[in-house]
């Protein structure tokens, strides 16, 4: 499966909710995300307009490793 394009940092954090995360702190434009699903974990993500591709895909890998999937079976959980 492909990164979505124009993704808004908004958007991450609504889809990452899925997985229970959720915002702990906001400093100017970025988000920090956290879960406690199978240990804590942090993710911060830029609250800009439309995310970079690396910083999406970097973002996602963090994610991906930490729920123990591939990033297909991600993608798949939090835009299908």
């Amino acid at each position: 499966m492909r990164l979505p394009r124009d993704l808004s940092g908004a958007q991450l954090a609504r889809a990452l909710g899925r997985l229970r995360y959720e915002v702990t702190r906001r400093s100017g434009s970025h988000v920090r995300l956290t879960t406690t699903v199978g240990g804590e974990h942090h993710v911060t993500i830029p609250d800009h307009h439309s995310l970079k591709a690396g910083t999406l895909s970097n973002i996602l890998r963090s994610v991906a490793e930490h729920a123990g999937l591939s990033r297909d079976e991600l993608l798949e959980k939090l835009f299908s």
